[in-house]
């Protein structure tokens, strides 16, 4: 909202609360990708500069910062699975003064995405815990 009064942009009032929950939703959605990031850092030494590929992917393919129309088909299709995908086009409509209920396919999307990368995030730790504790290389603090 401070970014929208800093540049000018008019959010009708009544997308407000949608807008929370749309937010709430996308951040979990990432939160899920973390999960798995989280797990593949159990693998890589250098987490740092996973998460940093993760975020340039998120910013190019995601439609923050480039319109997904204007990414190559197959990218586009592939930013279908990517968290903020769904949330970020169920933003701007609300914004631009749809309804929920028009956007609520989104939503559920975006849920759903974030569902599955937690999901493999949980079970990509679980086994990598398994294997490590079979083979010795869990170190306990």
């Amino acid at each position: 909202m401070v970014g929208g009064l800093i540049v000018g942009i008019d959010v009708p009032a009544s997308a407000f609360a949608p807008l929370v929950l749309v937010t709430a939703v996308s951040a979990l959605s990432c939160t899920g990708l973390g999960l798995l990031s989280a797990g593949l850092g159990l693998i890589v030494r250098e987490t740092a500069v996973l998460s940093n590929v993760i975020f340039g992917i998120l910013l190019v393919c995601t439609g923050a910062n480039v319109p997904l129309d204007a990414l190559p088909g197959w990218l586009s299709t592939a930013a279908q699975g990517l968290p903020f995908t769904h949330g970020i086009e169920a933003a701007r409509l609300l914004a631009d003064g749809a309804r929920f209920g028009e956007v609520a396919r989104l939503v559920g999307a975006e849920a759903l995405v974030g569902a599955i990368y937690a999901v493999a995030g949980y079970l990509l730790i679980r086994v990598l815990e398994l294997y490590s504790r079979k083979h010795a290389t869990l170190e306990r603090a």
